[in-house]
This record gives structure tokens, C-alpha cells and sequence, in this order.
């Protein structure tokens, strides 16, 4: 009989103890805010977190290149809208050439002008930004990795943007176009003037061309952000059902089990009462 009451009360203490425990890391899913916090305590859903895991991480990776990508995609924007109003310029400081007579002060006013247009155009296609890194890729566009097996031009090369322009025939470049200018701008010839205008105009059609090709490569970065952006919050949801802790349930549940170790630790000490005088009797 000892033996078996012996027995007994060693099993209702690890009961008790196992209860214990569970109410503990209730609370400890309550205060942390999550429900899994290593193997054991659910090993299927260990291994779906540490999957979706390393999933944000390649995410968040993507993210960061896309972020990376569409800063330079936003820079090499802005310094072609510089180009074009540029150019624009020298346009129309050609046609005020080409239509009116200029003394030579007033020549050389447009002369002086034109060259510092020249000067901020190569500055503005060979500049580097904060990192040093050309705002336009030289020779190849370097592709940047904005999710699983697709990587993407983000700005074009500086030789695309110079260069591949025809005049009468005739391969020309942007600093060509305004050398000319600036010795149209000078010529007592109206003819040469005329000229330049034309080279003008093809120069700003070639510019206004490689405008709308970067928004492309912007609109695409944009339209890759949104799904990545997607990826993540589908991924954060997923985890958070696996992970988190389901607050109202918890707490019930610490509740419940906290009146049921009441009630075993309350029947406990009457038993054990009990059999230490029957033993004693």
C-alpha cells in the first residue's frame, strides 16, 4: 500500500511539474510575443520559420539592390532632364543667332554661353556619384539582381547617350553638335548657323530618346519593387501564423492551467496529509 501511494503521489508531482512548465512557456509566449523560440516546442514549424527565414533574408537582399538600383536609375534621370534643358538652350540660343543680326558683343555673349553648356553636358554625362560610382555605366550597362533570375539594366551606358547620332548622313556626338555650335555662333556665315540648328535639333530628339528609354528601366525597377514588396509582406504573414503568439488564447489558457495547479497542489497537500498520519497510525 505504501508503495503504491508512494508511486502515486511521484506521478502527480511530475504532473504537476509538467503543468508548471507549460504555464511557463505561456509566458513566456506572452511576453516575448512568440509562440516558437526553439525546436522542441514544434519542430513542423521550426522548420517552415527558418525556411521563410532565409526566404526574407534573400528578400531583404533584393530589396536593398532594387533601392540601390532605382537611385542610380533616379540620378541618371535627372542629369539627362539636365542634358535636354541644356540642349534646349543651345537651341534656343541658335535660333536667336540664326533669325537676328548680332554685334559682336552680343556674339560673343552666345559664344560664352554655348561653351559653358558644353562643359556642364561633359560634366553631367561623366560624373560620379556619392560612392564614386559613374552615374552612366561606361561601355556595358552593369546588371543588378533585383529577384530570383532576373537582373536588370538600371542606367545606360554613356557611350549610348554621346554618341549614335546622324547628321546629314553623318555620324556625330553630342560635344560634336556643340562645337559646332559654339563656331556657328561665331560665324559671320548664316548657313553655318542654320547647320548647327539642325544638329542641334537631332542632338535634343537623341537625348529626349534616351529619357524615355530610362524610364523604361525606371518604370521596370518600380514594377519589381511592388512584387518584391509583395514577397515580403506574404512572408512576414506566413511567419507570423507559424511564430507569433495568439494573445487571447495564451492568456486563457495560463488561466486555466494556473486553477488546475491550484486545485492538484491543494488536493495534493490533503492526500499527503493524509497518508503521512496513516503511516504514522
Amino acid at each position: 500500500m505504501v508503495a503504491i501511494t508512494s508511486q502515486s503521489m511521484t506521478d502527480e508531482i511530475l504532473r504537476q511539474q509538467r503543468l508548471s512548465q507549460r504555464i511557463t512557456d505561456d509566458q513566456a509566449a506572452v511576453s516575448t510575443g512568440k509562440r516558437v523560440r526553439m525546436p522542441s516546442q514544434d519542430p513542423q514549424a521550426w522548420v517552415q520559420i527558418s525556411e521563410i527565414g532565409q526566404a526574407q533574408a534573400q528578400n531583404a537582399a533584393w530589396i536593398d539592390t532594387i533601392s540601390y538600383g532605382q537611385a542610380r536609375a533616379q540620378k541618371a534621370e535627372a542629369n539627362l532632364q539636365e542634358v535636354n534643358s541644356l540642349f534646349s538652350r543651345a537651341r534656343e540660343l541658335m535660333v536667336n543667332a540664326a533669325t537676328s543680326t548680332l554685334d559682336a558683343a552680343g556674339q560673343a555673349a552666345v559664344v560664352a554661353e554655348i561653351q559653358a553648356i558644353r562643359s556642364s553636358v561633359s560634366e553631367l554625362l561623366n560624373q560620379k556619384d556619392y560612392q564614386g560610382v559613374p552615374v552612366f555605366d561606361d561601355t556595358t550597362s552593369i546588371k543588378v539582381p533585383v529577384s530570383r533570375g532576373l537582373a536588370l539594366d538600371v542606367v545606360g551606358t554613356r557611350q549610348s547617350i554621346e554618341t549614335g547620332i546622324t547628321v546629314g548622313g553623318v555620324p556625330r556626338t553630342l560635344d560634336d553638335i556643340l562645337a559646332e555650335a559654339e563656331t556657328a555662333a561665331a560665324s559671320p556665315v548664316q548657313a553655318d548657323r542654320q547647320n548647327s540648328l539642325k544638329s542641334l535639333e537631332a542632338g535634343l530628339d537623341h537625348i529626349i530618346l534616351a529619357q524615355s528609354v530610362q524610364g523604361i528601366r525606371g518604370d521596370r525597377l518600380e514594377a519589381v519593387e511592388r512584387r518584391v514588396s509583395d514577397t515580403k509582406l506574404d512572408l512576414s504573414e506566413r511567419r507570423s501564423k507559424l511564430e507569433d503568439t495568439d494573445l487571447t488564447e495564451t492568456i486563457a489558457r495560463i488561466q486555466a492551467n494556473l486553477l488546475s495547479l491550484e486545485a492538484a497542489q491543494a488536493a495534493f497537500a490533503r492526500i499527503n496529509r493524509q497518508t503521512l498520519f496513516d503511516l504514522i497510525g
